[in-house]
C-alpha cells in the first residue's frame, strides 16, 4: 500500500531496483505501466528524470526529486504503521551510506539494535567516508556516516566521534623498511596498501609526518579486514582502525610502526532534516553504537 502518488512510487522503485522490470515486480504491475507512469511524471515536471540504461539512474533533475522523495517515503512508512495492522505492515527499507571501516567495526551493532527493536530493514551503501555525502546530496540515501561536519543543504548533522588509525606492517616488513622509523625516505620507498583510489588516509598520514608528497609503490586492496591480513603477510604497510588491528598485534602478526604516530578521523551522522521518528531512532542508535567504539573529541 502506497500513500505516495503512483508516479512518484514508480520513479522511486525504478531508481532503487535499477530497472523497469525490477520496479514492476516490486509494484506488482507491468513494466509498461511503470514506463507510462515515469513518462507521465516527466511530462508533468518538464524534465527527464531517469537515464534509461542498466542500471537505471536519476538524471540531475531526478536527483533533485529524489532528495525530496526520500524523506517523504520515511514519513509515509510511519503513517502507514499507525493505521495498518501489525501483520500487514511491511517495513520499508531505509537507505544509508557508510564507510567500510565503520561497517566492519561499530556500525552493525547499531543496525542490529534498530532491527530488533523496530523491525527496520536497511539498504546499506558503502563508500569512503570522504565520499558518502555524495549519496546524500544526490538523494540515494536518507542519511550518511561521513567525515564532513558541515551539513548538506536540507540536512542535520550529529558528531559520532573519531576513528583512530595506526600504521601497521608485519614484523619482517617493518625491520626491512622502517629500521630508522617513519622517515620520508622509508615512506617513499616502502610498498603501501590503499583501499581504493578515493582513499586519502594514507596520503594524509604521510603528508602529516613528512610535509612531503611522496609516490611510493601502491597495492589497491578494497577490503578493510583484508588490510590487516595483507599487512601481516608482508604485502606492504597500511593504516587500519585500532579495533581491527588489536587481535593481529596481540598475535604478533603485525606491529604498529611508531605508537606516537596515528591519524584520527572524525565521523558525523548527516541525515534529512525532517521530523521523522525513523530518523530519530536511527540517529540515537548510531550515536550509542559509536560511543562504544569511537574516541570522543
Amino acid at each position: 500500500m502506497d500513500l505516495l502518488h503512483p508516479q512518484l512510487a514508480a520513479f522511486a522503485a525504478v531508481i532503487e531496483e535499477g530497472s523497469f522490470d525490477g520496479a514492476a515486480r516490486r509494484l506488482s504491475v507491468t513494466p509498461s505501466a511503470v514506463s507510462q507512469r515515469i513518462k507521465a511524471l516527466e511530462d508533468r515536471l518538464g524534465h527527464v528524470l531517469v537515464v534509461r540504461h542498466a542500471p537505471c539512474r536519476p538524471t540531475p533533475a531526478g536527483e533533485r526529486l529524489l532528495r525530496r522523495l526520500r524523506p517523504m517515503q520515511a514519513l509515509e512508512a510511519e503513517a502507514l504503521a499507525d493505521f495498518l495492522p501489525t501483520d500487514e505492515n511491511v517495513p520499508r527499507s531505509v537507505a544509508i551510506a557508510v564507510n567500510d571501516d565503520s561497517l566492519q567495526t561499530w556500525f552493525l551493532d547499531g543496525l542490529a539494535e534498530l532491527h530488533h527493536r523496530h523491525g527496520y530493514l536497511f539498504d546499506v551503501r558503502v563508500d569512503d567516508q570522504d565520499h558518502t555525502l555524495e549519496m546524500l546530496r544526490d538523494g540515494s540515501v536518507l542519511g550518511a556516516v561521513t567525515a564532513e561536519a558541515k551539513p548538506v543543504q536540507g540536512c542535520n548533522v550529529h558528531a559520532l566521534g573519531a576513528m583512530r588509525y595506526y600504521p601497521i606492517a608485519s614484523p619482517a616488513f617493518a625491520a626491512a623498511h622502517f629500521r630508522r622509523g617513519l622517515t620520508a625516505d622509508a615512506l617513499g620507498k616502502a610498498p603501501l596498501i590503499v583501499f581504493n583510489r578515493k582513499d586519502e588516509l594514507q596520503w594524509r598520514f604521510i603528508r602529516d609526518i613528512t610535509r612531503a608528497r611522496l609516490a611510493p609503490p601502491v597495492h589497491y586492496l578494497p577490503t578493510s579486514t583484508g588490510f590487516v591480513d595483507a599487512a601481516g603477510l608482508g604485502l606492504g604497510w597500511c593504516l587500519a582502525p585500532e579495533s581491527l588491528i588489536a587481535p593481529a598485534v596481540d598475535a604478533g602478526r603485525v606491529v604498529v610502526l611508531g605508537k606516537k604516530h596515528w591519524l584520527d578521523v572524525p565521523l558525523y551522522w548527516q541525515f534529512a532534516a525532517v521530523r521523522s521518528e525513523t530518523l530519530e531512532h536511527i540517529g540515537r542508535a548510531l550515536r550509542e553504537a559509536a560511543k562504544k567504539a569511537l574516541r570522543t573529541r
